[in-house]
């Protein structure tokens, strides 16, 4: 058996991931252990509250952990994948495997 899913059965998407900013969030966090959350806003291109919002969703998940300190006076954010979520976004890249997989075969015998 090769692991995809039976016919009948749809690819396992996670519905927390699946979320656009929160799939770009996720992403960007996979490259690195753990990213200041300034970086993270510009790197995925999205405001302050956008990502406040989005990483809550992600945190109460298990899939994020926040840190919070001071360089200097002044404070801090960091945003870390945790390994669940690591993992989440592994079986989701997947799962979004499986769907093109199945498109390209289909469209392939649409001619056949």
């Amino acid at each position: 058996m090769d692991g995809a899913p039976a016919p009948d059965e749809a690819p396992a998407l996670d519905g927390v991931i699946h979320h656009p900013t929160r799939l770009t969030l996720v992403a960007f966090l996979s490259a690195c252990d753990e990213a200041e959350f300034a970086a993270v806003r510009d790197g995925c291109r999205v405001s302050d509250s956008v990502l406040s919002k989005n990483a809550s969703a992600l945190e109460a998940a298990g899939y994020l952990r926040v840190r919070k300190g001071h360089v200097g006076k002044r404070p801090r954010t960091w945003l870390s994948l945790t390994p669940a979520g690591r993992q989440a976004l592994a079986r989701h890249l997947a799962a979004l495997q499986d769907l093109v997989d199945a498109a390209r075969g289909a469209a392939g015998s649409v001619g056949a």
